[in-house]
């Protein structure tokens, strides 16, 4: 084994890293443990996804139906 430490451990894996790592011993010829490492620096090497937006609202009593465009700048030009 290249890896140096042996460590066993049981490992739950979901379906679809089931069967990527199922793929990887076929198609690159690894065995189970070259391919999981595989993944998981593959999963290391990945840039880290940022926080989604979220646009923050607040209620500042306003009821404007917005649906009429037209209504809404009109209403904004009066004021």
């Amino acid at each position: 084994m290249p890896y140096g430490v042996v460590v066993r451990t049981t490992v739950n894996l979901t379906p679809d890293i089931e069967a990527e790592l199922a793929r990887l011993r076929r198609e690159q010829g690894l065995g189970t443990s070259e391919a999981l490492v595989l993944l998981a620096r593959r999963g290391l090497n990945q840039p880290e996804v940022p926080t989604p937006f979220r646009q923050r609202t607040a209620s500042v009593g306003a009821r404007v139906d917005v649906t009429n465009i037209g209504d809404v700048l009109e209403i904004l030009d009066d004021e």
